[in-house]
Parts: structure tokens; sequence; C-alpha cells
């Protein structure tokens, strides 16, 4: 039975291409840690190597240039299968190694050699991290124990980089098509709209027609507002326009609009910094969790705001405070994911979270929720100071 490690050429090719980190200019990450594999063995050379079907592929090298040699002449391809570590104290006297170019001075003149395999989640073996010197010499057990804890680090990097390029890439998507829906829903819903518009002018004393046509518009308002937030959506993964905020200002025009809501509230407000990003989209922050503090109200109590800023490091905090109900801890994350509610009984799309989690992280900060006194929720967002 074939176990795990022994995987065809093909299949580990195929493992590699994923990466693409043969395609991809030389990453900062894997020479960093070739650099500590090295120091870790104090030894001057250290590589990481990719083994295709034809060649093995120093990606990341310290101590010499890295490079690309044939299959056939690579000492790791010897052990690449055998299933862990391999540690030898001198190349020139081990029958696996003697003939070898890298040990016979044609390629190289390695001595002591250590190699760690890389095997993948899937437990396809693509390569090594591999250690050497030109004068013989041995590995402590607490210096093996840390290579193979590397080895494993190195695939950590390679899926992290995957596992991104995967999530941007469908966040593309998902923005894409958030655009695309939007746009295709909004012509017809305004012609929907205006028919039912002119119903309603001609309903007359007809109660009865009215009702049902004010019924229909406001479900007509409802989607145009949905539509409206998937557009908003859609549209954050724009470039941004960076120029100084003045939040406090923003927050001003953002009462402005939300003054109806906001009719019976009391809203105290701090120290707001200004800080640098694009000024629509930060607005658009503003204004849902604004929104929502004003929305989530107790019975029988009306609105209770507070919101200000904070310095923390580099960074300045933004709280959007209430005295609501409040949101479960373990619900705190998923009011962030695109069409997530946790009351229904509150008029909203479920989108509006999840674009201002996209508009702050793309600015370089961060967004979260928190208790509130008195049992609400704090909303906060971080963003990087501008001086």
């Amino acid at each position: 039975m074939t176990t795990p490690l022994l995987e065809s050429d093909a299949t580990r090719v195929a493992e590699i291409g994923k990466y693409q980190v043969l395609v991809d200019p030389p990453r900062a990450d894997l020479h960093a840690l070739v650099e500590v594999a090295a120091q870790v063995a104090q030894v001057p050379m250290a590589t990481i190597n990719l083994i295709t079907d034809t060649a093995q592929h120093q990606v990341a090298a310290h101590g010499f240039d890295a490079a690309v040699c044939a299959r056939e002449d690579s000492m790791c391809n010897v052990v690449l299968h055998d299933g862990g570590p391999v540690v030898v104290p001198d190349a020139s006297r081990d029958e696996r190694f003697r003939e070898n170019p890298f040990v016979t001075g044609v390629l190289g003149s390695v001595r002591f050699y250590a190699t760690h395999p890389l095997v993948t989640p899937e437990g396809v073996v693509i390569g090594t991290l591999c250690v050497f010197d030109t004068v013989p010499r041995e590995l402590g057990a607490d210096q093996e124990h840390a290579l193979v804890a590397l080895a494993d680090r190195v695939v950590d990097l390679l899926e992290l980089e995957l596992r991104t390029r995967e999530l941007r890439r469908s966040n593309e998507a998902l923005a894409a098509f958030a655009g695309q829906v939007s746009h295709d829903l909004r012509n017809p819903l305004t012609a929907v709209t205006m028919s039912l518009s002119m119903i309603g002018e001609q309903a007359g004393a007809d109660e009865g027609l009215e009702f049902l046509v004010a019924r229909a518009l406001g479900g007509a308002q409802r989607m145009q507002s949905l539509i409206d937030d998937l557009l908003a959506y859609a549209r954050v993964g724009a470039e941004l326009r960076r120029v100084p905020v003045d939040l406090g200002a923003v927050l001003d025009d953002v009462r402005e609009d939300l003054a109806a809501l906001l009719a019976d509230a009391t809203v105290v407000v701090g120290e707001l910094p200004t800080v640098l990003g694009d000024p629509v989209q930060l607005r658009a922050v503003l204004q849902n969790l604004v929104a929502n503090a004003a929305k989530f109200t107790r019975p029988g109590q009306a609105p209770h705001l507070e919101v200000d800023g904070t310095r923390i490091g580099t960074m300045w905090r933004v709280e959007v405070c209430d005295r609501g109900p409040g949101i479960p801890e373990d619900q705190r994350e998923r009011v962030f994911e695109p069409l997530a509610r946790i009351d229904h009984d509150v008029e909203g799309s479920g989108i509006g979270l999840s674009t201002c989690r996209r508009i702050v992280e793309a600015h370089g900060g961060r967004i979260s929720l928190t208790n509130a006194a008195y049992g609400g929720t704090c909303a906060w967002f971080e963003l990087p100071a501008d001086r």
C-alpha cells in the first residue's frame, strides 16, 4: 500500500504549482527563515529546495546564491521520501552521496549535510529545508528538533500565502457579483416604484388599494436600500482617496443626515481625531455605527449614544457606544459577515457592518464590538494616526 509520502511526480508538481513560488519573485519571509535555520545549525549555508519532476529549485538560500540544478544531481532527491530528517556528518563518507557532484567538487564540496522534508497538509513531500557545511560536524538533539519545526514553518508560510491569495480572489469575485447584481436590479426596480406611485395617485378613495400600494412601495424601498448597500459593499475594493479627514466634522454631517432617527436620542460626543483616509468611506463607517446604536434600544427607552476617540500608540480608536440590549459575545464576529442579522425586528440589510469592516481594513485598521456600560454595545474601530 502506498503511503501518503510516496506521491507521484505529477502530484508533487501540482502541489508546488499551487504555491506559485517558482513564478513569483523571491520571498523575504522564506529568506529570513533559511537564515534562522543556518543560525540554529551553526553552519554557513542553508536553503529551501522545491523538487519538481526534472529539477531542484533553491527558492531561498543563505550563504550562497540560489540556483536550479538537474534533479538527478540533487542530494535531497536521494532521500526525498525517507519519511523524516536525514543528518549526515560527512557526506564524502556516505555511500549515498560520496559520488554526488555537490560533494565531489564539481558543483560543491559539501561535507556536513542535514535535510528536513517539506510536507504539505495533504501529505505530499514537495521539497526540503537543507543546511550544510564544507567541513564535517554533528547536530545536537535541540538543533535537530528546531530544524524540524522550521521545516514545518516553511509549509505554514506557503499555506498562509495560498489562503490569502484565495481569499483575495473570493472577495474580488464577491464584490464584482454584488456590483453587477445591484446594477442589474436598479433599473427594473425603479420602473416598479414609478408604476406603484402612479397607481397610488389614481387609487383615490379606495383605501384597500391605497394600503396595498403603500405596502408594495415600502417593500420596493427596502429593496432599493438593500441594492444600495450591496453597491456600497462592492465599491469598497476601489482605490482609496487618502486625505486628512476630521472625524468630528464627519460626525456632525452624519448627525444631520440621521436627524430623524436621532430626534429623541441623547448623543454625547468626545474628542474625535483627524486621520488620513477616504472621507466618503469613513463617513459611511460612522453613519452605519451611529445608525445601529440609535436603532438598538431597550423597550421604552430613548437612544443614548456616546462617541469618543482615544489615541493608542500609533492608532486612533473611535468608539460608538449605546445602552441597548447588547450583543452576545459568541455573535460579535458573525455580525460582520455579509447579510448577517441578530435582531430581525430591526430594519436593515445585514450588510452595513461587513462594509464597515472592508473599509476599515482597507485603511490599515481593524474593527470589532465589545461590552458597553449599562449592558449595551460599543462598536469600535482603529485607524493609523495621521502623525
